[in-house]
């Protein structure tokens, strides 16, 4: 790949610590409510908010530390917060999130003058021609649609060799706390961004950790919701079996807006600082925990601060079949990425410049240079080898995935110790970024509520080296309003979130 000079200068800087620090920004770890106030007051307008926010993008993410969390940025941004700003003194706000920059996901469609790529060079040039509704839902809400973020290209499903972060169309995306570190996959740009304070709020997409691992690795709030809470109509997909969208925010406050504008619910009745107090909260040891002594630390201290905000801890309180529905999840997803996406893109129509994963398959070997420099596509050759979704092997891993995941495994657990939640490390400190070699995660505990559909957040628990570690309260089917609960309470006693310094790589 060819290296131009400000990339070469970059790349220079960090192998010699060389980068100098960003500039200050006013707008730093600023909520939703702070700008609402100020917006309020007349002392900030949401045009000017949306350009604040775009200068600190040209600053850090293309300049200086060269996050390259923003794939796109949405051309109309600054008109639409003017118009958003006249509708606000002729009429008052929409609600929370009127005038409220927000960056998405660019696998989630847009119909204005962006396109949706899901970081392929394989759709260059698509625009979509409706919105999805999750952006349907955001423009109702008054919310302003600065731009897309980079992503694990096709949502990580591509190879199982990958680096998380990177993308044809978008490169890779770094971690601001420590450049040479990975942001976590795949909705790394989202994770990244809103931790850089590089908008407000930001959407990601999981399927199986794709919100909450670059929300613990890049210190911020992730809500993966109940699958279907959230339609997935327009989101580029993986799999309809796990696939959801959902907020990323610096605090748990900010993420329970953000969900309610994409739902129509009203999860800041949750936001109780005492709400730990009475609740028997499980940990999930078994599988999640051993993998990081430093990840182990943080955990116990986390445990021991719910202990003393009230909750009632049952430890153990493991998932009987944890881990033993790894291969079936397999199964499901590789069936279920060749049908939806070639449904996604067979709805594309005849200008699209691919219409099938075959067309996109037979797109990455023409381009090969360009596309798979460092990691290949053998998941999507496998994908692309599956039978229909009638096919005795696919339905009887789902029905494992389903029985394991939830019947016998998260309900079991629940049910047994009369649990509100469980918690488990959600990941480790970020790993180092290696393109050669691709991903070296340790561990997690994403899987369990992925499979099953149900919600996980993860919240900021403490740091290891400088890196944030993020835990995860997870529990029942439609549990949203009772995790934001317990999540904001943690938030609240132990307030580990702070603001990154970009530093070029842990010492």
């Amino acid at each position: 790949m060819d290296l131009t000079r400000r990339t070469l200068l970059n790349s220079v800087a960090l192998a010699t610590g060389a980068l100098a620090a960003p500039p200050a920004f006013e707008l730093e770890e600023a909520t939703v409510a702070d700008l609402q106030k100020r917006m309020t007051a007349g002392s900030l307008t949401a045009h000017a908010l949306t350009g604040r926010y775009l200068d600190r993008i040209a600053a850090i993410d293309k300049r200086g530390p060269a996050l390259n969390t923003v794939i796109e940025l949405n051309p109309d941004a600054p008109s639409i917060a003017a118009a958003l700003d006249a509708e606000r003194k002729a009429k008052g706000p929409r609600g929370p999130l009127h005038g409220i920059p927000v960056l998405i996901k660019d696998n989630i469609d847009t119909a204005d003058r962006m396109m949706t790529t899901a970081g392929s060079l394989a759709l260059l040039g698509s625009i979509a021609a409706q919105d999805s509704i999750v952006a349907e839902r955001l423009r109702a809400a008054g919310a302003v649609i600065l731009g897309k973020t980079n992503l694990s290209e096709w949502a990580n499903f591509r190879s199982s060799h990958s680096t998380s972060g990177w993308s044809g169309r978008g490169g890779l995306t770094r971690n601001p706390y420590a450049l040479d570190r990975n942001a976590c996959g795949s909705s790394s740009g989202s994770g990244a961004a809103v931790s850089a304070n590089l908008c407000a709020l930001a959407i990601g997409t999981e399927t199986d950790g794709s919100i909450v691992c670059p929300a613990s690795t890049n210190g911020v709030v992730g809500i993966k919701p109940t699958l279907g809470l959230i339609p997935a109509t327009g989101i580029i997909p993986i799999a309809h079996s796990q696939d959801t969208a959902g907020p990323m925010a610096r605090t748990v406050a900010d993420a329970a807006i953000l969900l309610g504008a994409l739902t129509g619910a009203d999860y800041t009745k949750s936001l109780d600082p005492n709400g730990l107090r009475g609740a028997r909260i499980g940990v999930a040891r078994d599988k999640f925990f051993g993998f990081s002594e430093e990840t182990d630390r943080v955990m116990e201290a986390a445990i021991a601060e719910m202990k003393r905000q009230g909750a009632e801890i049952v430890d153990p309180a493991d998932i009987p079949t944890a881990g033993k529905f790894d291969d079936s999840e397999s199964e499901v997803l590789s069936y279920e990425f060749k049908n939806d996406l070639n449904l996604y893109l067979g709805a594309l129509g005849p200008k699209a410049p691919v219409h099938s994963l075959a067309d996109v398959i037979a797109f990455n070997e023409s381009h090969r240079d360009r596309e798979m420099p460092y990691f290949g596509q053998d998941l999507m050759i496998k994908a692309q080898a599956r039978g229909p979704l009638t096919s005795k092997e696919y339905l009887d891993a789902l029905e494992k995935d389903h029985r394991l995941s939830r019947t016998e495994g998260i309900d079991a657990v629940m049910s047994k110790h009369r649990l509100d939640a469980l918690v488990a490390p959600t990941a480790g400190p970020a790993w180092c970024t290696d393109l050669i070699n691709g991903d070296h995660d340790p561990g997690g505990s994403s899987t369990p509520a992925a499979v099953a559909g149900y919600p996980n957040i993860n919240v900021p628990a403490g740091y290891a080296f400088g890196l944030p570690v993020g835990i995860s309260f997870f529990g029942a089917a439609n549990s949203e309003a009772l995790l934001i609960k317990l999540a904001y309470a943690f938030e609240q006693a132990t307030r580990h979130r702070r603001a990154p310094k970009f530093l070029p790589r842990i010492s």
